[in-house]
């Protein structure tokens, strides 16, 4: 099994990230939530996306076996987590729902939000082609 991120990894992590973040970004709710959610809220949704990252990963990437490659195995959380928040960031900036300039603590709360159930989607379609 080949674990490496190539371009196809790359590109999958991508098309995942936007299928999800996409129909959330347009929600009201999402925008209005991220004005009125507590930081330690936030913090948990960090720990909860990249939490249920690894599960995913370690379950479906990696069929479990991740004893000599723990190094690989975090590396892949890290980058899906990274592009997951690139693309949502787009998506927001395209909505002009991402005032990273004006109000960045707003921004990083949608950005937060919006990345949870987008990572997931990025972690799926990545795993789609492994053996």
């Amino acid at each position: 099994m080949n674990l490496n991120i190539n371009l196809e990894d790359i590109a999958q992590i991508i098309i995942g990230a936007f299928a999800l973040a996409v129909p959330i970004s347009f929600s009201e709710e999402a925008w209005r939530l991220g004005e009125t959610l507590p930081l330690f809220n936030l913090a948990l949704i960090v720990t909860l996306s990249v939490g249920f990252l690894a599960l995913y990963a370690y379950q479906s990437v990696f069929q479990g076996d991740i004893l000599h490659r723990n190094s690989i195995f975090i590396f892949r959380i890290v980058i899906a987590y990274a592009i997951t928040l690139g693309v949502v960031s787009l998506v927001l900036l395209s909505l002009d729902k991402f005032p990273l300039l004006t109000d960045p603590l707003l921004a990083i709360k949608r950005l937060i939000i919006i990345a949870m159930p987008a990572s997931m989607g990025a972690i799926v379609v990545d795993s789609f082609d492994k053996e």
